[in-house]
Parts: C-alpha cells; sequence; structure tokens
C-alpha cells in the first residue's frame, strides 16, 4: 500500500531513466553494502547465499525501510553480500528495480500490485486467492512473488475520538452521511497519491455515493496527517495505514470500511526472477519471516520508529535477533 499511482505515461519515462540513467533519475541510489556482523539462527543454516551479492530495495515509508532490512539481514546472515537501496522516494523506482534485475528483491503489497502495477479495478476479496492472482500475472514481467504474509496494510479513513462522537462516524457510510449532511465539516486530510488512486478518494467516493467539496481534501506529508486529525482542527478524518503504530498512540479511531471497497494489502517478497533461479534457497530463508508478520507486529514495530524514535535498521535487526532468525557477531 501507500505508493506513488503509476500510470503508463509514468512507467515508460521511468523505465527509460532506469535504463540510462542507472536508475538515478527514479529515486534509487548507489546504496551501501550492509556491514553488520550477524550469523544464521533458526534460519540460513549452512550459508547457502555464500558469495552471493544481492541488492534489497523499498519505498519510503517506515514499514518498508524495516522490511527492507529485514530482507537484507536475513540474506546477510544467510551468507550474502548484501547493497542496502532501500528508502527509495515514491514505488516507481522500487517497482522498476527490482523488476529489471537492479535490485534482487523488496517486500510489496497484493493490492498495490493488483491495482495500480497490473491495472484491476476490482480487487479479489480473499487474500490468498488476491495474493496467488498476483503471483500468476506478475510471472510474465520477470517477478516471482513468495508467499504472503498476514501482514494487512490497507487503507483507512481515521477520526480523533471528539470528531467521532460529535459526527457520529463508525464506517465509512457515515463518511457519505456527513458528506451530505454538513459538507463543511467533511475535511479529510492525505497525502497527494490518495487523492488520485483508484484505490483512494476517487474509488472510495464512487463506491460509498459522495462527492467531497473543492477544497475539503488538504494535501499534505503522510506522517503530518496523524497529528492533524488528532489536534482535530485542520480537519475532521484523515486518511491513514492500518498498521501504523501512531493510531493507537494518538488514539485515532479506524473507521470500519463497511461496503468492503479496499483492496487487501498483503505484504509479500516481491522478487526478481532470474534472481530466484540463480539463489532458490531465497525461498526458504524468507518464508519463516513472512509467516511471522502480522499487522500487529508491523504496527509494534512501526511505533518503534514513528513513535520512540528508533533507527529502522535497529529495529529490524533486534526483531530478528529477539525471533531467533539471526544472531549477532
Amino acid at each position: 500500500m501507500r505508493l506513488s499511482r503509476v500510470r503508463a505515461a509514468a512507467a515508460g519515462t521511468c523505465a527509460l531513466l532506469l535504463a540510462v540513467a542507472g536508475l538515478s533519475g527514479c529515486g534509487l541510489t548507489s546504496g551501501s553494502p550492509l556491514a553488520d556482523s550477524v550469523r544464521p539462527g533458526s534460519i540460513g543454516k549452512g550459508r547457502p547465499l555464500a558469495g552471493a551479492q544481492l541488492t534489497v530495495t523499498s519505498k519510503e515509508f517506515t514499514e518498508q525501510i524495516i522490511l527492507g532490512q529485514i530482507m537484507g539481514l536475513v540474506f546477510k546472515a544467510a551468507g550474502a553480500e548484501v547493497l542496502d537501496r532501500t528508502n527509495i522516494q515514491g514505488s516507481i523506482g522500487a517497482r522498476e528495480a527490482v523488476k529489471s534485475g537492479a535490485a534482487d528483491g523488496m517486500f510489496e503489497y497484493t493490492g498495490t500490485a493488483w491495482i495500480t502495477y497490473l491495472g484491476h479495478t476490482r480487487p479479489i476479496v480473499d487474500p490468498y486467492e488476491q495474493w496467488e492472482a498476483v503471483r500468476d500475472e506478475d510471472r510474465r514481467h520477470g517477478i516471482t512473488w513468495l508467499p504472503a504474509a498476514p501482514l494487512d496494510n490497507t487503507y483507512a479513513l481515521v477520526a480523533n475520538q471528539a470528531n467521532a462522537q460529535k459526527h457520529r462516524l463508525r464506517t465509512l457510510s457515515d463518511v457519505a452521511r456527513l458528506v451530505k449532511e454538513d459538507p463543511g465539516a467533511a475535511t479529510i486530510c492525505g497525502g497527494s497519491e490518495f487523492a488520485v488512486r483508484e484505490d483512494g478518494l476517487p474509488g472510495v467516493a464512487k463506491k460509498y455515493g459522495f462527492t467531497l467539496p473543492p477544497g475539503n481534501f488538504k494535501k499534505m506529508d503522510d506522517g503530518i496527517v496523524y497529528t492533524q486529525v488528532a489536534k482535530g482542527a485542520a480537519c475532521t478524518l484523515g486518511v491513514a495505514a492500518t498498521t501504523d503504530g501512531r493510531l493507537p498512540e494518538l488514539k485515532l479511531k479506524v473507521l470500519e470500511d463497511d461496503r468492503h471497497f479496499f483492496p487487501n494489502y498483503n505484504a509479500a517478497p516481491e522478487m526478481n526472477s532470474a534472481a530466484m533461479e540463480k539463489y532458490p534457497a531465497i525461498a526458504g530463508i524468507l518464508a519463516p519471516i513472512s509467516r511471522r508478520l502480522t499487522a500487529a507486529e508491523a504496527q509494534r514495530l512501526n511505533a518503534r520508529v514513528d513513535v520512540g524514535g528508533e533507527d529502522p535498521h535497529e529495529v529490524a535487526k533486534d526483531w530478528l535477533v529477539q525471533e531467533g532468525f539471526i544472531r549477532e557477531g
């Protein structure tokens, strides 16, 4: 979830930049090697990736950076030399890097791939069937999808407790009612992507049958949305990610998607197929990681960064060590 809207023209332009400018034109920089001294714990025994040189990437928000660091660290523990190219602005750069082979893998979201990359308009309700459909269709792009995690990071509209009570907001249908009854109060803070994505505001408005008045959607950085909604002055509602650690910290109410508009956004390793053919052990290394990554666990890890101010790399390593997946030293 939470990635740049990919349009055909933008994708073509970016792909050209990737080829000509060594990926820098789309945000992918040279990166830096992971220097951690880590070794196998419950995974990576026998160091099956010894001699491999692998590059991991991610988008620029907290959860993505943590997931990218997790992938890189387990590859490192399994014997690979790892180049860290995480924290790429937007999403087209990271996607194209995996697709082209400039990066070997990242964690991506099934709903994002299905709607934004593969161009479908209707999500598949069953999470496994959604992953399966993405896996099968993305093969032709040279991308291999490994099994998805329970972690489902979908969109949500949220409000502070006072506004939720004042405007009787419990579901997205209540938002549609508010737009009709008191349009001046129906203000939404959100990132620029949500305003244009088909799985964002245009789709929500169509599904729930409302038209937001001009100027009622206030574009701002995703990170600022949470604090602005908590204050309740700039906007009544905000666009949030359901695994964001700031939701419980700020006591924001998540409104129920009662008409089931938003797709499943289960995180799954999205790998370059050539890399998988060369290093098939990757699948077995990542499988236990994905099984352990739940929405609640992701929210807790995200909070350590966004609320506690910790470094995403250290949060990822600490989690892997605590879970016994890798060892330090």
